[in-house]
Parts: C-alpha cells; sequence; structure tokens
C-alpha cells in the first residue's frame, strides 16, 4: 500500500508540475527594445559574493567567468588548459617535479608563468605580486576562504620576475597543475583592506564595498552596476588583451522562481537562460515542445550531484542505521522516472558514473520501506501516537527540519515527496526554505540548518573529494568558517582515504583507492544521495557558440565565442 501512496504522489507532482509549467505565463516585466549588442541572461540565484575565493557557490563562478580567468581550467574536453598562463605545468615537460622534504616525506616544485599581457580592468599588470598576496589571504586562519586547507599545502612561492613562480607543496598531489592556480586577487586594491583586519575581511572587502571598481575584474567584461538580488550589468573591459567580445552588454538577471524565470524568457526580459542556474529538467522539456519553434534546447548531463546533507551535529543523523532507512525510505527511481523522465539518473554515491573513477561496485539502496521501518526500530525509533516514530515509543518524536532553495519548483516538489514518504515511515518531516544567496551564503555555509540541507555540488572530473569530506574541512567560528564539510562529517578511514588518493600519482593504484571510497560513502552515507542532474539551457535560435561543460567550469569562460547570428550577417 505504501508503494502505491507514493507512486501516485509522485504521479500527481508531475502532474501539477505540467500544469504549472504547461499555458503560455504571463511577464513579470515588460518586453524591452532588442539591442543586437546587448545579452540579457536570466539565472536562478544570486552570489552570496563576489569575492573569487569565500564561498562556493555556482552562481558566483558563473558571474565571474565573465569577468574573470582562472589560471588553469578544464576545458570542454575535459582536459586541463590554460587561461592566465602560458603553460600547463608537467613532470614530462620539467615544469613539475617531485622533492624531498625534511624526515623522509616528498612534495612537489609547480612552476607557472603568467600571460604577460594580463592586466587588471585599471590597467594594472597582473604580476606575481597577486600571486603571493593571495596564497597570503588562503593562508590565513581567519580569513574566511573556501579552501583554506589548499593554501596550507604550500610551503614556500619562489619568486623568479614579475611572471615566473615556482610554488613548492608539502606533499605529492595528482591534480598538482590545478591545485596551486587559484582565483588571483589583485593586491595593489586589497592588501590594505585585508592587512586591516583579516578577521573582518570578508565583509571589508572591495567585491563587498566598491564591486564595480574595475581594477578588481580582468576578463572579457566588468561589472558596472551590481543591484543585490535582482541583476548584475556588464561591459567591455578595454583592458581586456584577448578576442573581443562580440556583446557590447551584458545583464545577468536573477529570478528565482522558475515558472517567472520562464515567463520574462517569453515575454523578450531576458534573452536566454543558462543551463547551469536555469529550468530544471522537467520544466525545460515542457518548454521545449511548446516553444521548439523559437528557441533551442539543449541538454548537458554533468557533474552535478544533487543529495541532502545532514547535519552530523544533530543525535539523530549521527546513527548511520537512521540515515540508511531514510534512504531506503525514498523511491529516488520514481522521481527520476515521473519528474525527470529518466534525464537525472539516480545517484549511489557522490560520484558520476561519466567520471573515469566511478566504481560500480558499491553498495544501492532500493526503495525498500519494510527494511527502513526494520532498521528506525533497531536504532530506538519506534511507533507512537498519530503514527510518529518516537524514541522508545513515548520519548521524542522523530522530527527533522528540511532545507533547499525558495523559488527552485523542482526542488520544492521533491521535498513534497520526501516529506510524503518519511511521513510513511513515521517521520515528522518540516519544510523550511529559504532564498539562494541566504541559504547558501549563511545558513549553509555557517552550518545553521538543523536537519537536511538539500542541494548540488558540481565539480571537475575527478575532483579531490576533500572539501566535502575531510574532518580538516568543517565550517567553524574559528577557521573563519572556511571548508565545504558543511555537514561536519568526520571518519578516519575517509580522511586516511582522501589523504591517500591526494598524493598518488599512479593512475591505476589512484582508481583502487577511489573504489574504496566510494564503498565506504555508500556504508556511511556522509549525504543521501539522491540523482545526478542534467542541465537545460535555453537560448533563442539567433545567439551561438555557447557551449557547456558538464562540469565545475562554467560556460561564461568563454563568453568571447558568443555572437548573435542574423541572416543578414
Amino acid at each position: 500500500m505504501r508503494r502505491s501512496v507514493s507512486a501516485r504522489l509522485v504521479a500527481l507532482l508531475a502532474a501539477s508540475l505540467a500544469l504549472v509549467a504547461g499555458p503560455r505565463l504571463a511577464a513579470s516585466a515588460e518586453p524591452h527594445d532588442p539591442d543586437p549588442r546587448e545579452l540579457l541572461i536570466g539565472i536562478t540565484q544570486f552570489p552570496s559574493t563576489l569575492h573569487p575565493v569565500i564561498d562556493s557557490m555556482l552562481a558566483k563562478s558563473y558571474v565571474l567567468g565573465l569577468v574573470r580567468r582562472p589560471m588553469i581550467v578544464r576545458d570542454h574536453d575535459w582536459k586541463h588548459a590554460c587561461m592566465l598562463c602560458t603553460g600547463v605545468p608537467s613532470i614530462e615537460t620539467g615544469t613539475a617535479a617531485i622533492e624531498p622534504l625534511p624526515g623522509g616525506s616528498e612534495g612537489m616544485a609547480v612552476s607557472y608563468a603568467l600571460d604577460p599581457r594580463a592586466k587588471w580592468g585599471d590597467g594594472a599588470p597582473i604580476t606575481t605580486r597577486d600571486v603571493v598576496f593571495t596564497w597570503q589571504v588562503g593562508r590565513h586562519p581567519q580569513s574566511g576562504v573556501a579552501a583554506h586547507s589548499y593554501y596550507l599545502r604550500i610551503l614556500s612561492i619562489d619568486v623568479h620576475d614579475e611572471h615566473r613562480y615556482t610554488v613548492h607543496y608539502d606533499r605529492l598531489d595528482y591534480d598538482y597543475p590545478t591545485v596551486g592556480a587559484f582565483s588571483l586577487l589583485p593586491e595593489h586594491l586589497e592588501r590594505a583592506v585585508f592587512e586591516e583586519d583579516p578577521a573582518t575581511y570578508r565583509h571589508r572587502t572591495r567585491y563587498e564595498t566598491e564591486p564595480g571598481h574595475p581594477g578588481l575584474y580582468h576578463g572579457p567584461y566588468r561589472i558596472t552596476e551590481v543591484a543585490r538580488g535582482s541583476h548584475i550589468r556588464f561591459e567591455r573591459n578595454p583592458e581586456w588583451w584577448g578576442r573581443e567580445p562580440y556583446f557590447e552588454r551584458i545583464v545577468v538577471r536573477t529570478i528565482e522562481n522558475t515558472v517567472a524565470l520562464e515567463a520574462n524568457l517569453l515575454s523578450g526580459t531576458v534573452d536566454f537562460i543558462a543551463g547551469e542556474l536555469g529550468l530544471p529538467i522537467d520544466q525545460a522539456i515542457a518548454f521545449e515542445d511548446r516553444h521548439r519553434d523559437r528557441f533551442v534546447v539543449e541538454y548537458q548531463p554533468g557533474l552535478i550531484y544533487e543529495h541532502l546533507t545532514p547535519n552530523f551535529d544533530n543525535p539523530i543523523l549521527r546513527d548511520p542505521r537512521v540515515r540508511r532507512a531514510l534512504l531506503l525510505g525514498l523511491d529516488r527511481e520514481a522521481i527520476s522516472e515521473r519528474l525527470f523522465g529518466g534525464r537525472q539518473p539516480v545517484a549511489d554515491t557522490n560520484v558520476n558514473p561519466l567520471d573515469w573513477i566511478h566504481s560500480g561496485e558499491t553498495r544501492t539502496y532500493s526503495y525498500d520501506p519494510a527494511a527502513a521501518a526494520g532498521l528506525l526500530e533497531a536504532a530506538g525509533w519506534t511507533p507512537g501516537a498519530g503514527g510518529i516514530r518516537r524514541r522508545g515509543g513515548g520519548g521524542e518524536p522523530l522530527r527533522l527540519e528540511l532545507m533547499t532553495t525558495a523559488g527552485d519548483r523542482t526542488r520544492e516538489l521533491v521535498e513534497q515527496v520526501i516529506q510524503s514518504q518519511w511521513r510513511d515511515l513515521g517521520v515528522d518531516v518540516r519544510i523550511r526554505n529559504e532564498p539562494p544567496r541566504v541559504f547558501f551564503g549563511d545558513t549553509v555555509a555557517r552550518r545553521k540548518f538543523t536537519g537536511f540541507a538539500m542541494f548540488a555540488w558540481i565539480s571537475s572530473p575527478e575532483a579531490s573529494p576533500r572539501g566535502a569530506l575531510h574532518s580538516e574541512e568543517i565550517p567553524r567560528p574559528e577557521n573563519g568558517w572556511s571548508g565545504n564539510n558543511v555537514a561536519g562529517y568526520v571518519n578516519p578511514e575517509a580522511d586516511r582515504l582522501t589523504d591517500a588518493i591526494e598524493v598518488e600519482l599512479n593512475r591505476e593504484r589512484r582508481r583502487a583507492l577511489w573504489a574504496e571510497l566510494q564503498s565506504l560513502y555508500a556504508e556511511d552515507l556522509p549525504a543521501l544521495p539522491l540523482y545526478f542532474r542534467a542541465n537545460a539551457g535555453i537560448r533563442p535560435s539567433w545567439l551561438v557558440g555557447v557551449r557547456p561543460t558538464g562540469h565545475q567550469f562554467p560556460s561564461t569562460l568563454w563568453v568571447e565565442e558568443w555572437r548573435r547570428e542574423t541572416p543578414e550577417e
């Protein structure tokens, strides 16, 4: 009976979503007069900050892709490629080498050369001074950067001249080309702000107080206006040294409700909906059926892992039997098939089958409410009054809070499925959602959620598991809330495997370690896997050159390839 109730619920939610997305919608703003050299992009989240190394948020990465260039990226073929440097370092070319360290261990020396043409938007050259300053900010214990531990790995930086430098690491690292290629900060603008008080730097940085300063950026565009929660305006950067972009101006508008975002596309208030932060796959499928004559919908499978992150400070969720029971109590196959048409496959761990490190030898959790009930009872949660389980039958109720990004219609529907199916198990689920900039910038980053936070990690191919799984990466007040292990997950074996993976340069031995970690993940469930997302970008037929990557580096990093193509051209 429970299975049929759950199946009916998913079907009803799928039908309700189709009704919401079905008819032509009224626009929330007046159509604009088209400007052939202006592009209006719609996304669903506003960045919590524009600072390149504080907070991890896809909306920030997408926006900064228009105005900055990383040192090294993964390209559309998922290979390392230079953007701000002149060559990818490698052991084969002698620009990277293993070096002995005191005590008998081994580290690495990796050399980089900045593109000598590179300049900040105020005309100041990008130099090794910016490299050293960024390292100093990153390693400061109170700076609040997201990847604090990576900066701590750097023992020293040898500066050879204004463009060439060598980074010395305290260990080996299989991803050595990108580990030290961190996103640079403008030393000539930020040093004085940082040194005044590192503990409050994240709130006083010019990226917060003066985000339109041209010297903060060095990409094809620069930011000229920031209306928080609403839009960001960009204009061509006259100091850009690369290929001139086609569009003179770009406006990125944040419309958190995906139904309203679709309405704005139809009215012309936005020209293009970014796949990275646009309509969910089900809504995009319905949109394509109705508007394929005007728009091109492109689906991009990728390394995007939708999941439920528990807060391990909650004693209920620290019990692995409870976590396993909750996963067994979710009909994820029905969610995938009926809400997403099978385009977003169920996840077993955090590693996507598209990634070469994926292992098919991990434990899986098919929908099994009876097994879930047995695990909950074994954990001491027995049926109580009103159908809600209580500890020992009469103690505290089994009550959990579930949070996600408000306005994301699909996530809110999935929440309803989760709430209903866990209610069938005797779990009282309370839903409390927040706008994305609050949810990511404060609640998740500072671990303020008490039960589960539903969101996605987007990664690059074979991305290090350290950020989300290593115990050193738990955000705390004493480390300025640095780190991405927002669950507060601690397991010495996960730490050991993470450390071993990062220093193993042999590909096949590293594959075996990855398989061990995935098996541990499936047993321990540091997060409850839901599904791997596919992005759906929606563009007008005249917009060409937009190429999604399928990983964490956004399409905006190649914005100079975008252009308007009309019959006259």
